[in-house]
């Protein structure tokens, strides 16, 4: 049997100042949308002719928070982007032996 080492998962919270435009917050919920990824909150708020948008997870890869940063750097309009890593949280439960389990008791 092998050593199972889940990928860790930590809490993140992205901060973006952009100009304000229409369809600004659609392209920022994209570089989370591409990675299946569900913010569990999202705020915006404008301030004269920029808006200040907030996307927290819970949960998320640790090795993506400098890609969905990066990402969402590279929007047309955004001035800013801010990436904070909030604690470490690894999955106690193995994704094959869950699904067995599942499996088990649905029958």
């Amino acid at each position: 049997m092998s050593f199972y080492d889940p990928e860790p998962l930590c809490a993140a919270r992205f901060t973006v100042m952009a100009d304000a435009a229409p369809g600004l917050l659609p392209r920022i919920l994209e570089p989370f949308a591409k990675r299946d990824l569900i913010p569990d909150l999202v705020r915006a708020t404008r301030d004269g002719d920029a808006i200040r948008a907030e996307v927290t997870l819970h949960a998320m890869p640790l090795c993506m928070v400098h890609l969905v940063a990066g990402n969402l750097g590279q929007i047309i309009g955004v001035r800013r982007v801010e990436a904070m890593e909030g604690r470490v949280v690894r999955p106690s439960v193995h994704p094959l032996t869950d699904s067995v389990v599942q499996m088990a008791t649905a029958a």
